[in-house]
């Protein structure tokens, strides 16, 4: 039996939710909120807890299944994986948003921090490389050293008519043609809808292998899917621990008493927050390896609560920005501002129990004081203690802050991170009276970038770029 299905196993590796310090016993009254206020929204945490159970049980929050449906085409995801590892040397997600931003956690996470430095044999797959914008100069660098003929290319897009996935993908595919003739498909997997949508028909035409995004999946909410598991699964790390690991959570954040549910006291106290004016999310990892949760975290909470209207079609201008910091690192950049700026913030710490590698600070320069002192102590000792020291900087300033503390990072503490940070945003949406799963603001600027570059059916709306007031040169300096 592995670890990850023993009980005691599970329980150590636990991720832990310390709200303290937003709770007014330690920030104060002001700024800090009570038992009392929380328990004034007994009804509305209720409802919201309905409504989910109802939305999961008609289909509404297929994401929440992907822990428990998924093993048969876990073992095709391995087969595959297992077939890369052997034959190429680079794999490349050509994707965008969620596609690009939870792979790319995922591997940081648990991979080597310099995963594609290290020689082929220290490496448990191909090089990993996450291309998700469109500059240029960008796409050539990666083709200047990669080889073509030694990499697979993973296209993302459940659509099939994503802009900028869709361009990479055709001139990746041009090139694999020109490089590899009729062989050129064995180099491309598609991962899409399984019936909509101009990327499975291309898919179907060329040969391409191809995984499903399930239907009620959205991109943000999709890492979990064979969107997150292939490029984990290619790079070596167990997607079974992974998916075990959100099932554990998933299990703790189905119940309906808040105090008992890490996801749902932290979406409660996100908006009270909101409805005090904090309008700004700060995530700070302690740790390199979780750096880039905190990009994947900006778009899942930027995109899911940032709505105009809400349910009842009323203009309420929902949401909070994200920020992305890094400790210590933003210790020296952010804290001074959150500290003594505006009270328009909350910061979520993320925290590891035991680091992966423990590196002695050693006992030298003995006759500088102000710096002998660090030595016989660890850098793991000394980057705990400075998380400890800004949360209590914040906690004396009155400042709102929760730490979120994984035991180890390891697939299993990662598969529980996600699931919690997508049943807490989901929970908020339902306490906000919003949609949490559309984001119809992104509309606009697709629109117009289509109408921009001449795609059928958008005349109108290029008509109505061309007919925008022109710029006026004495405010272009």
């Amino acid at each position: 039996m592995n670890n990850y299905q023993q009980p005691n196993w599970q329980e150590e590796m636990r991720i832990r939710v310390d709200i303290n310090n937003m709770m007014e016993e330690f920030i104060g009254p002001e700024e800090g909120f009570s038992r009392r206020q929380i328990a004034s929204l007994d009804s509305q945490i209720r409802l919201a807890h309905h409504n989910m159970r109802e939305k999961r049980k008609k289909g509404g929050m297929d994401w929440r299944e992907l822990p428990f449906n998924q093993d048969d085409l876990i073992e095709a995801i391995n087969k595959t994986a297992e077939d890369i590892r052997g034959r190429y040397e680079a794999f490349v997600v050509l994707g965008i948003g969620g596609s690009a931003l939870g792979p790319l956690a995922v591997q940081t996470a648990l991979n080597h921090l310099h995963y594609n430095e290290l020689q082929a044999e220290k490496r448990v797959g191909p090089r990993f490389y996450v291309v998700d914008n469109v500059d240029p100069e960008r796409m050539q660098a990666l083709f200047d050293i990669i080889d073509l003929q030694k990499t697979v290319f993973n296209v993302i897009s459940k659509s099939g008519s994503t802009s900028e996935t869709m361009s990479q993908f055709m001139i990746v595919s041009k090139m694999l043609k020109e490089k590899l003739g009729s062989d050129y498909a064995k180099n491309i997997i598609a991962t899409t809808d399984q019936a909509k949508g101009n990327l499975i028909r291309l898919a179907k035409e060329e040969g391409y292998t191809t995984f499903i995004i399930p239907e009620g999946v959205g991109g943000r909410f999709s890492e979990l899917s064979p969107v997150g598991l292939l490029p984990a699964a290619v790079c070596g790390i167990d997607i079974k621990e992974l998916l075990a690991g959100a099932a554990f959570m998933d299990k703790i954040c189905d119940q309906e008493e808040v105090f008992q549910n890490p996801a749902y006291i932290l979406a409660v106290l996100q908006y009270l927050a909101m409805k005090n004016g904090k309008n700004i999310s700060v995530m700070m990892p302690y740790a390199d390896s979780l750096k880039f949760f905190a990009d994947w975290y900006a778009q899942l909470w930027a995109e899911s609560l940032g709505k105009r209207m809400d349910l009842s079609n009323n203009e309420v201008y929902t949401g909070q920005t994200p920020v992305k910091a890094l400790g210590t690192t933003d210790q020296h950049s952010q804290v001074q501002l959150y500290t003594e700026g505006p009270f328009d913030k909350v910061v979520t710490f993320l925290g590891v129990g035991k680091y992966r590698i423990s590196m002695e600070i050693p006992k030298i320069f003995l006759d500088i004081p102000a710096v002998a002192f660090l030595g016989g102590h660890t850098m793991e000792e000394l980057i705990t203690a400075e998380q400890l020291a800004t949360e209590y900087a914040l906690m004396k300033a009155q400042r709102l802050n929760c730490t979120i503390t994984l035991p180890e990072v390891n697939a299993f503490t990662i598969g529980q991170l996600i699931q919690l940070l997508e049943i807490k945003t989901a929970f908020a949406g339902e306490l906000l009276n919003i949609n949490a799963f559309d984001q119809p603001g992104v509309e606009e600027g697709k629109n117009a970038t289509y109408a921009l570059l001449g795609r059928p059916g958008y005349e109108d709306k290029k008509e109505e770029l061309d007919s925008r007031p022109a710029k006026r040169k004495e405010y272009i300096l």
